[in-house]
């Protein structure tokens, strides 16, 4: 056994998990079974990070533990027992208790077809993925660390356990897995480490969507998202292939300083921790290559990439099998995403109706803007930020002043509309509209005599068109 390094100096963020796990590695040891805390808790102490959950390797059998928490008291669930886990719930902290263990042979580039039991801390560590996660620390005999990974973390690498090749072919997902570690810790894949992601990419293509997409998301929602896309496009193009395409793509105008996937990556990084704006800021240009022309100035253009964006973000998230909702959203806002809006209250409350009223949605269409706007050429920016800013304004004054920019907040209904002798249908909807958009054009105000009479007036023009 290594010697062990340091203690851990757990941040005021991670105490409180920090001593639940205590109580579980007391529960273990005081039947005798060695105990440790490993993965990813670890991790983050050494670098400051606020933890989530901490996972705990024994030597016990998992009935054996599981026998050992309820007599302590505590709650347990058999979430894992094929492979030796055991969750158990402490302070109201779910702690994953593994029997250390050695992974068999793996058949599904994803799971062992079976795990062997193990005695040792050394042999379960020598089964994970990188180094910075094969950690394992006691609060009395300190860090454990075999593969060099607390230099690793110091350096900010990341660096497969042993042979990469084998890593990644035992479990595919390791692979983003290394990617959204990049992402998220700002660390750098080392070459031999790279160089498996790459020889073994095509296994991505067994993994199940819902794990992919979730590395995604977490890759996106990282501090340094941006940078991993251009460092890792190669890896994460068999599982997001529209991404080879903006790969070197010169854009060729004056406007854009970066090919297509640069500002993309940009953009990304230029908007806030938020799923939806991160999701559309990937998206978002994805169709400027099929839309590229060259004019007679050498200028390249993008006529209609907006639509042609709209069509790939919608296999990506289809494929992903993201839920309707939040791919239409990001859809929407795809589609929007470079429409002119002048900071004005008609504009903003134009705007506003095409997003189905959705104040929160134009909100997040600014901070779009705002990302697009940030990975764009400098001499164009602040201009055009100072806009976004006044939209954003404008929309705070539309609602302080509670006008109109929906049907909901019209002055009649349906039911109105009906009772001035529209035909019930579709030419109820379409009255509401009308009067919506003379309201928004300040041809009449919002108040139930001067819409009656619109609508009366509306439909006695369409009655002689019938």
């Amino acid at each position: 056994m290594h010697q062990p390094l340091f203690h851990i100096d757990v941040t005021s963020d991670n105490a409180d998990l920090y001593q639940s796990s205590l109580k579980v590695i007391r529960v273990l040891e005081n039947a005798g079974y060695q105990a440790w805390i490993v993965g990813g808790f670890i991790r983050n102490a050494l670098m400051g990070l606020p933890a989530h959950d901490a996972d705990i390797a024994s030597a016990a059998p998992w009935k054996v533990s599981r026998q050992l928490f309820e007599e302590a008291s505590f709650t347990t669930h058999e979430t894992g027992t094929k492979h030796g886990t055991l969750t158990v719930i402490v302070d109201g902290y779910p702690f994953e208790v593994t029997t250390f263990r050695h992974d068999g042979a793996y058949k599904d580039a994803r799971h062992p077809e079976c795990v062997e039991f193990v005695q040792s801390i050394e042999q379960d560590l020598a089964r994970r993925d990188f180094t910075m996660n094969a950690l394992a620390y006691h609060p009395d005999r300190g860090v454990l660390d075999l593969f060099g990974g607390v230099d690793d973390i110091k350096a900010g690498v990341i660096r497969a356990v042993g042979d990469p090749h084998k890593r990644f072919a035992e479990d595919a997902l390791r692979i983003l897995r290394g990617c959204r570690f990049a992402s998220e810790l700002g660390f750098v894949v080392e070459d031999t480490t790279y160089n498996g992601m790459i020889a073994n990419k095509g296994l991505l293509s067994r993994i199940a969507v819902e794990r992919v997409r979730i590395e995604l998301d977490r890759l996106l929602m990282g501090k340094d998202a941006g940078t991993a896309l251009m460092l890792y496009v190669d890896v994460l193009s068999v599982v997001l292939p529209e991404l080879v395409a903006m790969k070197g793509f010169n854009q060729q105008t004056p406007y854009h300083c970066y090919d297509v996937l640069e500002h993309t990556a940009h953009a990304v990084d230029g908007v806030a921790f938020d799923l939806l704006a991160r999701w559309t800021m990937l998206c978002h240009d994805m169709g400027k290559p099929a839309a590229f022309f060259v004019d007679e100035k050498g200028i390249g253009h993008f006529y209609g990439h907006a639509a042609i964006s709209v069509n790939i973000a919608r296999g990506i998230l289809e494929r992903l099998k993201v839920s309707p909702t939040f791919a239409d959203q990001v859809c929407l806002l795809v589609k929007r995403h470079d429409d002119v809006i002048e900071p004005t209250p008609r504009a903003v409350k134009r705007m506003l109706t095409k997003l189905g009223g959705d104040t929160q949605l134009f909100r997040t269409l600014c901070e779009v803007k705002r990302g697009d706007t940030s990975a764009q050429a400098q001499p164009y920016r602040a201009a055009r930020r100072e806009i976004i800013d006044t939209l954003e304004q404008t929309l705070d004054e539309i609602l302080a002043k509670d006008e109109a920019f929906s049907l909901s907040k019209l002055a009649i209904n349906g039911n109105d509309v009906v009772a001035l002798g529209v035909r019930q249908g579709p030419f109820v909807g379409q009255a509401l509209q009308a009067t919506l958009n003379a309201v928004i054009d300040e041809a009449i105000p919002n108040e139930p005599e001067a819409l009656s009479k619109y609508v009366s007036a509306w439909w006695h023009a369409c009655d002689k068109t019938k």
